[in-house]
């Protein structure tokens, strides 16, 4: 039978990229008033959200997951056509959408009793969950079973990584991603953070005092990741994660390429827009290198 593979706004794969993949994706909610909020990429747009940040640095914005009804909506349309659902949804360690999602599976699974739904916990999010989604919609393309696509999608998600850096920790900080106490010596000492994500957390990974240092530390620690691993970074999928500045993105990208063609046979390298989703807690100025295995090599 059949399947679609669903996702949530977290992804950042973008209107077109998701579209040339078939993938449905289901938007967050994001506010700059607490009060009025709207569909991102629908209602307001990925550059619209961050200008509004960068012309108003003392706005803290917000994000709202997808709700149950949301997922109806988007679930309903391929279980009436018999088509079995595959949703990969941002970690629970950062949001809810997961339990959004899994709520309206089982709604849906009642009323067309043939239809299965798996609902996936990528442990990922941002450009990172938009490379899983890519590899699923891979999948697929290449004739996996619904059943041979969820194994390898749990099967590759654990090599996932995001190393990044920020343009500052204030907007960690009001989301409550890290310790203010941390967060308040490391502003008045005015050094950037070295972040990685993992298994569905953050962890600090450095410091540094400049943005341009940081950016070849990222590049560093992502040649020792594969060293530690033992892996190629052939048979990864990478791709630059940005917010508003897509120059400063290129240029990165250009550095990324590279250091890798000094261990590996890596082409090009994509770069995506971090969206609203995660940006609420970065910042416009978030940037980094997001990795994970395919699932053939």
């Amino acid at each position: 039978m059949a399947y679609q593979i669903i996702t949530d706004g977290s992804c950042d794969l973008g209107e077109e990229r998701a579209k040339r993949a078939g993938v449905r994706v289901v938007p967050f909610y994001v506010t700059f008033d607490g009060k009025a909020y709207q569909k991102e990429m629908e209602e307001i747009s990925v550059r619209e959200f961050y200008g509004e940040m960068v012309r108003h640095p003392d706005r803290y914005p917000q994000s709202s997951l997808p709700s149950v009804q949301d997922y109806v909506e988007a679930f309903t349309p391929y279980a009436q056509e018999g088509k079995d659902i595959i949703c990969l949804c941002i970690t629970t360690k950062f949001s809810g959408s997961y339990n959004s999602a899994k709520t309206a599976a089982g709604l849906l699974e009642e009323e067309y009793p043939g239809i299965r739904i798996q609902v996936v916990d990528t442990m990922v999010n941002t450009v990172l969950q938009g490379l899983l989604v890519l590899e699923a919609a891979r999948m697929q393309q290449d004739g996996l079973s619904f059943d041979e696509a969820v194994d390898a999608i749990e099967r590759i998600k654990p090599t996932g990584r995001i190393i990044f850096t920020v343009g500052n920790y204030e907007y960690l900080i009001h989301g409550g991603r890290i310790g203010k106490v941390m967060g308040t010596a490391a502003s008045t000492l005015g050094i950037k953070p070295l972040i990685m994500l993992k298994e569905g957390e953050i962890f600090p990974t450095g410091i540094t005092r400049s943005r341009k240092k940081g950016m070849v530390r990222l590049i560093e620690q992502a040649k020792a990741h594969f060293e530690k691993v033992g892996e190629s970074p052939d048979n990864y999928r990478i791709v630059v994660g940005y917010g508003y500045d897509y120059e400063e993105a290129a240029a990165f990208r250009g550095q990324l390429e590279a250091s890798l063609k000094a261990y590996s046979n890596y082409g090009k390298v994509d770069i995506f827009q971090i969206g609203a989703t995660i940006g609420v807690h970065t910042g416009p100025y978030p940037i980094g290198i997001g990795l994970i295995k395919k699932y053939k090599e």
